[in-house]
C-alpha cells in the first residue's frame, strides 16, 4: 500500500546551507532502498517536505525525522493513502525557492513569502506539483 506523507517543520541549524545538502545528500542515498520517493523545499528556516512510498517505511522515516535534532516544530500536514505517486522520479528532488516566481506562491498562500504553517496540506501538494510540472525542482546527481 502506497501513502503520501507531507509535513512542515523549521530548521534547528544556523548553517543552513550545510544542512539542507547533508539532508539532501542522505536522502538520495537511503530513500531508493526503501523505495520512498519524495520532495523537498527549503525556504528561510523552513523545510516542507513530502514522503511517498511503502506505508512501514514512509512512518519509519517521517518518525526518525520528527526526532531528528535538526528540525523543530515538525508537522504533520497530511498523511493518506495514494493510488500513485507524483513524485516517482526523485529518491529527493529539491526545489530553490528563490529561484520560483512569487505570483506560483501566491496562488496557493496568503502572501508571496512561504510561510508552511499558514497552508493547507493540500494547498503544499498542490504547490509542489505544479512547481514539478514546470521544471522548477532540482533533482540532484541520482534519480530514483
Amino acid at each position: 500500500m502506497l501513502v503520501r506523507c507531507i509535513y512542515a517543520s523549521r530548521v534547528n541549524d544556523a548553517n543552513t546551507s550545510a544542512l539542507r545538502k547533508s539532508i539532501m545528500a542522505s536522502s538520495r542515498r537511503h530513500n531508493p532502498e526503501l523505495g520512498v520517493t519524495g520532495i523537498l523545499v527549503f525556504a528561510g528556516d523552513y523545510f516542507i517536505q513530502i514522503l511517498e512510498g511503502g506505508r512501514d517505511h514512509v512512518c519509519q522515516l517521517y518518525n526518525k525525522i520528527a526526532q531528528d535534532p535538526r528540525h523543530t516544530h515538525v508537522t504533520l500536514m497530511v498523511f493518506e493513502e495514494i493510488e500513485k505517486r507524483s513524485f516517482e522520479g526523485w529518491a529527493m528532488g529539491e526545489v530553490p525557492l528563490d529561484q520560483v516566481n512569487p505570483a506560483v506562491l501566491l496562488k496557493y498562500s496568503a502572501t508571496r513569502k512561504l510561510e508552511p504553517f499558514q497552508m493547507t496540506g493540500s494547498s503544499m501538494l498542490h504547490l509542489l506539483q505544479e512547481l514539478v510540472a514546470s521544471g522548477s525542482v532540482n533533482c540532484g546527481p541520482q534519480r530514483a
